[in-house]
C-alpha cells in the first residue's frame, strides 16, 4: 500500500492527526457499518483519547476543505467516528484478518512518517526565527529606506498630475 494514500487520509482535528471511519473501513475493504459494529462491540477499548465521533460543524469543515465534494460522506446518516493514531492500533486487535493487520502496518509508518516530517519542520522553523530575529534590524533599515522611496516617488508622482486650476483662454 503507498504511504501517499494514506498520508492524504489523515486530517487534523482537535488538534489530533485522525482517520475516519470511512477511510479505514475503505483501506480496510470493509464496510463502514461492519467496522462501527467491531468498534461498540470493542468500545472499552476505544477511550476518548483513540477515538471520539465528529461534531457536525467539525465534519462540515472538514468537507470543505476539500474543492470537489466527497460522495464517501455526502450522504452520512451517522456522524463519522474519528480515529486517533493510538485508535487505529487498538482496531489491529478487534478486525483480526490479513488484510486488516498490512493495512494497520502501514497506517502506523504513515504516522511515524508525518511525525517526523512535522519534527524537522519545526527544527527549520526555529532556525528561521533565530536568523529573523539576528538580522531583523538590518532589514528593518532596508525596508525603511524602501518605503521612504516609494513614499517620495509616489508624492512626485502626485504633484505632475495635479491638474492647473483657474482661468483657461480659449486658443481658437
Amino acid at each position: 500500500m503507498k504511504l501517499q494514500v494514506i498520508q492524504n487520509r489523515i486530517y487534523e482535528v482537535r488538534d489530533h492527526r485522525i482517520m475516519l471511519d470511512v477511510d479505514l473501513a475503505e483501506l480496510y475493504e470493509v464496510e463502514t457499518r461492519v467496522l462501527k459494529q467491531a468498534v461498540k462491540r470493542n468500545i472499552n477499548r476505544f477511550p476518548a483519547d483513540f477515538m471520539f465521533q465528529l461534531t457536525r460543524d467539525e465534519l462540515k469543515n472538514l468537507t470543505s476543505q476539500f474543492v470537489t465534494s466527497s460522495s464517501r460522506w455526502g450522504g452520512t446518516r451517522y456522524l463519522p467516528f474519528a480515529f486517533t493514531e493510538q485508535g487505529v492500533a487498538m482496531l489491529s486487535g478487534v478486525l483480526k484478518s490479513k488484510k486488516a493487520i498490512q493495512v494497520n502496518i502501514a497506517i502506523m509508518r504513515a504516522f511515524v512518517f508525518i511525525r517526523n516530517y512535522a519534527l524537522s519542520h519545526k527544527d527549520l522553523t526555529q532556525k528561521l526565527k533565530e536568523l529573523e530575529t539576528k538580522y531583523n534590524k538590518q532589514f528593518e533599515d532596508v525596508y525603511e529606506a524602501i518605503n521612504y522611496l516609494l513614499q517620495k516617488d509616489q508624492q512626485e508622482k502626485e504633484q505632475k498630475e495635479r491638474k492647473r486650476i483657474g482661468f483657461k483662454p480659449n486658443h481658437d
